[in-house]
């Protein structure tokens, strides 16, 4: 249960579930701890913080006596099914709208970030608008702007690896079951995660080799120079600033830049993990072409130690077993690009069939609902594009203007 106290009331043993206030009001990196340290409590009682959120279930409780203070602010938001009203519509419309917000996405975070290199600091409300119209896209239909946020060129990595985790988040959010605040945050955290970036060097970020371990050293600069930057904004949720400083940890503590494990690694930063792998991992760089989608979630839950397994299994129902644009075998011997997921089973999208395997020879494009044919046919492997040469798959499934 959850209970806002005042921080005089602050006792050892308590579980503190979130601090209320700034992050400048005190010099802790995030909450989700049991208070177990005296000179964690002192620290506390003579910071800023005037009031916190303790978790009962977690934790030690109040005595009987010592009842909780008025809230000041309402408390977290619940878990509760996000919201639906926004119309459903066809992967083909959508994918017109997506392809201009992708564009749209692209020109505010470069003005957003110049703003930032230039010294001055984040204008929240760009950052808001942003998250909302990606937001209502995801609720039009979930997969098309996962789907196109995927395709960026080494030019625009940068910009664009930010809209793709912002979509992301906000769709394993979704998956998670968070509140529309919670949700919306998600949003805003895989915007500005990689904030930190703008302090490295471009003949870094963009180096067409291997980086040296010099450079990767200072890559993993990255997020607490984020830290830096986010702070300056009075506006930017502890949340927010959570997920820019532990993206790259890991759940058995082999990351950065703090080496947390497990429970010390927030849900969000847990999210913030598994999404900005997913997405760099599937983009073309300078010094290495994109893994396929499906081979990347294949190749991700591989990884022990790695991600939190609830967030991960999340991850993989937003976006599927085999994402949109996914190149994969099916039983009948035919190719096929995955171009719709079914959201009542991983395993049978909707795909558009274009080779025979068996003729070697392409076939008469042809969509097919994996749903509604089961047991004539079915996905039976996934396939690497350039084992075959293919290209420009995305045209299969991407309908939008040449």
């Amino acid at each position: 249960m959850l209970k806002h106290i005042s921080i005089h009331q602050l006792q050892m043993g308590m579980y503190i579930h979130q601090f209320c206030g700034s992050w400048l009001d005190h010099s802790f990196w995030k909450a989700g701890f049991v208070l177990d340290s005296r000179d964690d409590l002192q620290r506390l009682q003579r910071s800023n913080l005037s009031t916190l959120w303790i978790d009962t279930a977690k934790g030690r409780d109040l005595p009987e006596a010592s009842p909780a203070p008025t809230p000041s602010a309402p408390p977290p938001p619940p878990l509760q099914p996000a919201s639906t009203t926004t119309p459903r519509v066809s992967m083909d419309e959508e994918v017109q709208r997506a392809l201009k917000l992708c564009a749209d996405s692209r020109k505010a975070v470069m003005a957003m970030f110049q703003e930032v290199r230039m010294g001055q600091a984040l204008h929240m409300h760009q950052a808001e608008e942003l998250v909302l119209q990606m937001r209502q896209s995801l609720l039009r239909h979930p997969d098309a702007l996962i789907s196109l946020a995927r395709l960026k060129s080494a030019d625009d990595y940068t910009y664009m690896h930010s809209v793709a985790v912002c979509a992301l988040m906000l769709a394993t959010a979704r998956q998670l079951g968070l509140s529309e605040d919670y949700i919306r945050l998600a949003g805003i955290a895989g915007l500005l995660h990689d904030v930190g970036k703008l302090t490295i060097p471009d003949s870094i970020l963009n180096k067409p080799q291997k980086l040296s371990d010099s450079e990767f050293e200072q890559v993993k600069l990255h997020p607490e120079a984020g830290g830096v930057i986010l702070r300056q904004s009075p506006d930017v949720d502890a949340l927010v600033l959570d997920v820019c400083l532990h993206h790259h940890e890991k759940a058995d503590g082999s990351g950065y830049p703090h080496r947390l494990a497990g429970n010390q690694i927030s849900l969000f930063a847990q999210m913030g993990a598994v999404c900005d792998v997913y997405d760099a991992v599937t983009s073309n760089r300078p010094y290495n072409r994109g893994w396929d989608p499906a081979e990347a979630i294949q190749r991700m839950s591989t990884w022990k130690g790695h991600f939190d397994q609830r967030v991960f299994q999340a991850f993989v129902k937003s976006v599927g077993i085999y994402p949109v644009g996914a190149l994969v075998r099916l039983e009948s011997g035919r190719l096929a690009v995955v171009i719709e997921q079914n959201p009542k089973s991983l395993l049978t999208p909707k795909v558009r069939v274009f080779f025979s395997t068996r003729s070697n020879l392409p076939l008469e494009q042809n969509v097919v609902d994996l749903a509604k044919v089961q047991g004539q046919d079915r996905i039976v492997a996934r396939e690497a594009p350039e084992d075959w040469e293919f290209k420009n798959l995305e045209r299969l499934w991407n309908r939008g203007p040449a």
